[in-house]
């Protein structure tokens, strides 16, 4: 029960796109922050960005921690739903950056293929393994998703994870986390979970 309650949690975190235009939204701007935890007093944890930044983060009451595990690339199955980061090489062809290996409850969150932020000109596909093929330097990933199929080339040094679950024991100075933030008109930022290192591996999306 646990588990699900956690991959229930955490599948805000990918499927803001895919929401309905007519479910009500928080004000604000969906804000994605990857960084270093600086501190945590109460519920307001500060973390200094990857461009720098010291950011505070108002955590809610109720917010919810995972970490990640490492996974190989002989984990992913056909049938697996996968969020694969990725970037167009000089070959015109996809390459992952990272790929998340979701857990069953999560199958679904946020399909389709669109924009990603982890690096400039970066892109996201969250879909179903429909096809594993040998490519060089590498495994080529079919993805079918609702916006269609998307070809990603995994070479093999490339991070793989899936979520675990963790606790708020993991926020500590140092840490490197990922978050799902909603940005207020005002400059604030709130969050209700935080993805954050766990063992050694940090958030690679």
């Amino acid at each position: 029960m646990k588990r699900l309650a956690a991959a229930a949690v955490l599948a805000a975190l990918f499927a803001v796109p895919a929401l309905a235009q007519n479910q009500p939204q928080p004000e604000g701007t969906p804000t994605r922050i990857r960084g270093t935890i600086e501190k945590l007093d109460g519920q307001n944890l500060t973390v200094k960005s990857r461009e720098g930044q010291s950011m505070t983060i108002a955590l809610a009451p109720n917010y919810t921690v995972s970490g990640v595990a490492k996974k190989s690339l002989a984990d992913i199955k056909q049938g697996d739903y996968v969020g694969a980061a990725s970037m167009k090489g000089t070959d015109g062809k996809l390459h992952a950056l990272e790929v998340l290996i979701f857990p069953e409850a999560m199958k679904g969150t946020g399909e389709g293929h669109r924009p990603w932020d982890l690096q400039p000109e970066s892109q996201m596909t969250n879909a179903t393994v429909s096809g594993i093929a040998a490519a060089a330097g590498g495994q080529t990933l079919k993805l079918t998703h609702k916006d269609g199929e998307t070809e990603v080339i995994v070479p093999p040094d490339v991070p793989i994870v899936t979520f675990v679950a963790g606790d708020p024991s993991l926020l500590k100075p140092g840490a490197f986390v990922f978050i799902g933030a909603l940005k207020k008109p005002d400059g604030s930022l709130t969050a209700a979970r935080v993805t954050a290192e766990k063992d050694g591996v940090k958030p690679p999306m």
